[in-house]
């Protein structure tokens, strides 16, 4: 079943005096339930606005945004209403996506009184679930964004967003401030929430790695548009696009790396410049 579906879409910014700023140029696409699509493409391409438009912050200028079927611009206070719970956005900053006053207890009990999504004697029982979802300890209920982890506040911004029981998340460069490791316990967070809740994940991002671990089909946008998009393997594995075979070279070759440096004579690996 198709969640979402998105045509022509485009977002202009007006700022008084200036030239009128077209970030997002013409974009199709849709989502299906349960698959996983990733946008990729350099900063300033227009990810970010394309997330924005499609969870409701930002207004498209034109184009057609319909969420099983039905057009956004056209849904009643109440409908609308519905849509932004069931479709979810995880930002990159984590921690300055979490109330910085509100430890992690207020945070998720907040969202669960606000929508009653469970009764009020269940709230407690339930925060623990969400907790646990995320492979997080009961621990961390009662400290503040700024006593944990990058890597811990991005799994309190997971458990947010499954609170309100979604059907979609958008992920917007959920792991590109932090550590490796951490991105790796993060996306095998997403895979596992998806596979399970299965749940609809864009997930947008420069690092085609993380796009390729994660994504069932990709799509390259550059300068407002989409170039090329197709499934994740087709379009990693054999690039069409001038665009998507220079963000492909652009990606480090570890493995090249290191195969080159062990040829090497010895002499040249003591040299300082190494």
């Amino acid at each position: 079943m198709t969640l979402l579906n998105v045509q022509d879409l485009h977002v202009t910014y007006h700022a008084h005096g200036q030239k009128p700023v077209e970030a997002v140029r013409g974009v199709s696409f849709s989502v299906d339930a349960g698959e996983s699509l990733g946008i990729v493409g350099e900063s300033g391409c227009g990810k970010s606005s394309l997330a924005k438009t499609v969870i409701g912050l930002q207004p498209p200028s034109a184009g057609s945004l319909r969420f099983k079927g039905q057009e956004l611009s056209r849904m009643a206070p109440a409908a609308f209403r519905d849509y932004r719970r069931v479709v979810q956005m995880v930002f990159q900053d984590a921690v300055g996506s979490l109330n910085p006053r509100m430890t992690v207890r207020q945070t998720l009990e907040e969202v669960l009184h606000v929508h009653r999504m469970v009764p009020a004697n269940r709230v407690a029982a339930r925060v623990r679930e969400l907790l646990d979802r995320v492979g997080l300890p009961e621990t961390v209920l009662d400290a503040y964004p700024r006593e944990i982890s990058g890597g811990q506040c991005q799994r309190i911004s997971f458990a947010r967003c499954l609170a309100l029981e979604p059907q979609l998340i958008i992920a917007d460069e959920p792991v590109s401030a932090l550590d490796v490791s951490v991105q790796a316990r993060i996306l095998n967070l997403v895979r596992t929430l998806q596979k399970e809740l299965h749940l609809a994940v864009i997930l947008i991002s420069h690092d085609l790695a993380v796009v390729r671990n994660i994504c069932d089909r990709v799509a390259v946008m550059y300068a407002g548009q989409f170039v090329e998009s197709g499934p994740a393997a087709d379009v990693l594995d054999a690039p069409k696009h001038a665009y998507t075979r220079e963000l492909l070279a652009a990606v480090p070759d570890v493995g090249r790396a290191l195969r080159e440096r062990a040829q090497r004579p010895t002499s040249q690996l003591l040299t300082p410049s190494s």
